[in-house]
């Protein structure tokens, strides 16, 4: 059962990161998300778009925590592992 909610709560971390990226593209830039992708990308910042997409699973930990989710949030937090690393190689 643990291990089953440590992966749902990486998921749900992996998805939410890809969330806020999506919503930074389309809100703070005037491109549409595939042309940003590629702009983004072109211009070597694509790792810091994903970093930014990230905050949001601050909001989702928290919600975990306070529902005693603790596995998931555990989840979340080795997403934000994963990606901060991936960051880095981008």
């Amino acid at each position: 059962m643990n291990k089953k909610d440590f992966i749902t709560g990486f998921l749900v971390g992996i998805f939410t990161a890809l969330l806020g990226s999506y919503l930074f593209i389309t809100f703070f830039t005037t491109f549409d998300f595939s042309t940003g992708i590629q702009t983004i990308k072109e211009h070597g910042y694509l790792g810091k778009v994903i970093t930014i997409g990230t905050t949001l699973d601050l909001a989702v930990f928290l919600l975990l925590l306070n529902r005693d989710k603790e596995m998931m949030a555990r989840g979340v937090i080795l997403a934000v592992i994963v990606l901060a690393i991936s960051t880095l190689i981008i």
